[in-house]
């Protein structure tokens, strides 16, 4: 089963589409998660255990799909997850109990696992070193357009016909993106795994990669980056709802404009970091994220400045993350790239996940000032691991290959 040779921009378009869908599944939670509580009779303190569910799973099937990349190639991968995730997305209509809710983000936790990881290190494997910035610029600007576009539509959708119908959305347009990587995504010229793969040398190859110190600086960069996005973004619609009393739609606008500052920034700084390098926007960003934060419950008092914090989050959020996966798929070598892309994104889960819950917590007990102090204090150490654990790799040599050859 392969797919013949496409156009490069097939290729992104295709993985684009399915990151698209992806993400806006996830980020639909947040700005509904008033409506599903309504629907399904959950207390605030249980809803982001929502959150918690999808994250834990998708860790778990990360880290199973990681060494499955890197023997049977990325392409497969993205066609079952792809294909998996239409399915539990569709399976969301049946929910109608908390638990059962529960039980479905689980399930689409699983499917989104298989993506996760294999996607940006598919862009590692077809483009070189000097263009990942770009690819992964346009790539992730799937996010920012289903802001704009998925995230508003599909709170409209909750609002009018149950916060089920936003999910089946998503769920369709997973189903189209999968007909495209089964027609436009071919399997990459990389080197593979060429041991055979067992349980024993999947954990052996994790235990391999956890020796080396930049593997575990970047597990805990993205583990910090995912858990200070949980405490702040889980129960910041609920905050806005609560504080400037604004409805659904409302909120939908906002991530309009949000995504629009994304998709605008987002394939920009991937091509600006290939330029200037992957730290300094990395860095840049994280700092003006924590400034973000930490302001936010001081100065937001009106709708208007609503727009203006969303927006400049999400453009902090653009100029890190193709600049941070660029740089990931340069640490190690291709054979291996799935496994460590799949071992941070896992672990990054897990962050998200613990964030989620811990929000749910601080929110109830302490108020949402806690979620956004805590939330920037996490980002701020993550800066600091970057600038000092990360090394910049130069040309398309890996930092693995350039210490083999120095």
């Amino acid at each position: 089963m392969t797919a013949r040779q496409s156009h490069p921009y097939l290729v992104l378009f295709a993985l684009w589409l399915m990151v698209f869908s992806a993400s806006s599944q996830v980020i639909i939670i947040s700005p509904i998660l008033p409506r599903i509580g309504e629907e399904l009779l959950i207390g605030e303190e249980l809803q982001g255990w929502l959150v918690t569910a999808y994250a834990v799973f998708l860790s778990i099937f990360a880290l199973i799909t990681g060494p499955i990349s890197d023997k049977v190639g990325r392409r497969l991968v993205l066609l079952f997850g792809s294909g998996s995730m239409a399915v539990a997305l569709a399976l969301h209509a049946t929910a109608d109990t908390f638990s059962s809710l529960l039980l479905m983000r689980a399930v689409a936790g699983a499917a989104g696992g298989m993506l996760s990881g294999a996607a940006v290190s598919y862009v590692g494997d077809y483009f070189p070193y000097h263009r990942r910035g770009w690819a992964n610029g346009w790539v992730m600007s799937g996010v920012a357009v289903g802001q704009i576009i998925g995230i508003p539509v599909g709170i409209v959708l909750a609002e009018q016909f149950g916060f089920r119908s936003a999910f089946l959305m998503f769920g369709v347009t997973m189903l189209l993106a999968t007909g495209l990587i089964y027609f436009c995504v071919p399997q990459p010229n990389v080197r593979q795994d060429a041991e055979r793969l067992t349980i024993r040398r999947a954990i052996s190859n994790y235990a391999d990669l956890l020796r080396r110190s930049v593997v575990v600086a970047a597990s805990a960069v993205y583990f910090l980056m995912f858990f200070s996005f949980g405490l702040y973004i889980v129960y910041l619609f609920t905050w806005l709802e609560t504080t400037l009393k604004v409805c659904g739609t409302e909120i939908a606008s906002l991530f309009f404009l949000g995504g629009i500052a994304n998709v605008v920034f987002g394939p920009a700084a991937g091509r600006i970091s290939d330029t200037v390098g992957r730290k300094p926007m990395i860095i840049f960003s994280c700092i003006g994220f924590a400034i973000i934060m930490v302001l936010t419950t001081f100065v937001i008092d009106t709708m208007w400045l609503a727009y203006v914090f969303f927006a400049a989050a999400m453009i902090m959020v653009a100029m890190r993350l193709s600049p941070l996966q660029s740089l990931m798929t340069a640490l190690v070598s291709e054979n291996r790239r799935g496994t460590l892309l799949c071992l941070t994104v896992a672990l990054g889960n897990v962050g998200i996940g613990i964030g989620g819950a811990i929000a749910g917590i601080a929110y109830t007990k302490y108020g949402y000032v806690s979620n956004t102090i805590s939330a920037a204090v996490a980002i701020l150490i993550m800066a600091v691991l970057v600038q000092v654990y990360l090394p910049e790799p130069s040309g398309d040599q890996t930092v693995e290959e350039a210490a083999k050859s120095s």
